[in-house]
């Protein structure tokens, strides 16, 4: 945690600290308590100093784990188990106790805590801003490292489904197209292969290498169109497959992305004209990231390169339901979208923002194409995080 930087961003808050009542599933939590307690806790940030209140079931772990200044229990409070009043009467104690007698929240905090300390005296106001993701975005050389780290567990994930995609048989060329592989169907000793059994190979990949993710996408033909359809069933040769991985390192907790698009026999002259498209937009997207840029800087520069081909984007037709249908990237850290965002409105880049830059095309009729970098700004450009290659034909 850079605490210069937190405390820049919460400089002008006009109360004495900031409390978050949340689990580590909360970002903003794991970042300022470094702790990974599964169950909801408070969290303050006063006078420069991190102060952690937990119960005794998590107190020797998190004396040991959590990047705070004080750790305490709810014992400390004469609370272990109780009712709902006891439980806000030890939170205000806690607040006090550390001379605070106003908080700012984050927007997603619980109502009913925020409304339980006003009842006690404690001032609380709502921080719209989210002030704590803006400090996230910009990361250290340590997280930069973590996210690194994963990157490359995900690309031995990647390599891991490329090779399965690449190896399949053709049903009717390779083949028998027996059972219930109709022709042209991928076969995976002799099954056909499916979105499900690559999703698989990835998350088996992942999981050797300490990472691990909720769900992933691995969508061929029609099911590409739609950017987070997930994909099911069998994958189909002559048609692209779109597979997009963001795991999670089990140990940092920081995210990684990177999508790659396969195909395995002959793309469409059109899903070609479409890959090449793709292709030169996330370069001329990169070209565009360095400090100083907006996120609408390297949009445009994606969009731009659809346009000229005339493919529509939401920049020429915000309702259109083909061709380039999202924004062009966005921050990657402890959640695996946040700031800043590579679109319309977006924000200036700033050294340590982690992205990904990820243009694409869709259309149900055709199907759908992305590639997928992910890189840190610098003080003179960008670091690009990704070694994969970018392959149409496997």
């Amino acid at each position: 945690m850079n605490r210069a930087r937190l405390d820049e961003h919460l400089a002008d808050l006009d109360t004495d600290g900031y409390l978050i009542d949340a689990s580590q599933d909360d970002a903003n939590q794991l970042y300022l308590s470094g702790f990974t307690g599964p169950d909801p806790f408070l969290t303050l940030y006063a006078d420069g100093e991190v102060h952690v209140l937990v119960s005794g079931l998590e107190y020797g772990r998190a004396r040991t784990e959590a990047t705070a200044d004080t750790v305490e229990r709810h014992a400390d409070y004469d609370y272990e188990y109780g009712g709902r009043e006891a439980r806000n009467d030890m939170y205000a104690r806690f607040v006090r106790d550390k001379g605070v007698e106003s908080v700012s929240m984050p927007p997603r905090g619980p109502v009913g805590t925020a409304d339980a300390l006003r009842e006690r005296g404690i001032g609380v106001a709502v921080d719209t801003d989210d002030r704590l993701q803006e400090v996230r975005a910009v990361k250290t050389d340590e997280e930069v490292d973590a996210i690194r780290e994963a990157q490359r567990a995900n690309e031995a994930a990647m390599r891991a489904a490329e090779e399965l995609i690449a190896g399949a048989d053709v049903a009717g060329e390779d083949a028998p197209a027996d059972g219930d592989a109709d022709p042209g169907t991928l076969l995976h000793e002799g099954e056909p292969l499916t979105s499900e059994r690559v999703t698989e190979e990835i998350e088996v990949a992942l999981l050797r290498r300490g990472c691990a993710l909720d769900q992933t996408i691995v969508a061929g033909g029609a099911q590409a169109a739609d950017p987070h359809d997930r994909g099911s069933g069998p994958l189909r040769a002559n048609e692209a497959i779109i597979v997009d991985i963001f795991p999670r390192s089990k140990a940092t907790k920081y995210n990684a992305d990177m999508t790659r698009t396969f195909c395995v026999g002959e793309p469409s002259e059109t899903l070609r004209e479409w890959y090449d498209l793709t292709e030169r937009a996330l370069d001329a997207a990169l070209d565009a990231v360095e400090p100083g840029a907006t996120g609408e800087d390297v949009h445009a520069a994606a969009c731009e390169v659809y346009e000229d081909a005339g493919e529509p984007t939401f920049r020429t037709d915000p309702e259109t339901e083909t061709g380039f249908i999202h924004s062009t990237g966005h921050g990657v850290g402890l959640d695996v979208h946040e700031s800043p965002r590579l679109a319309s409105g977006g924000e200036a880049l700033e050294p340590g923002h982690v992205i990904t830059v990820e243009p694409g095309l869709y259309d149900p009729d055709v199907g759908g194409v992305r590639i997928e970098d992910i890189v840190v700004v610098t003080e003179d450009g960008y670091e690009n995080l990704t070694e994969y290659p970018i392959e149409f034909a496997v």
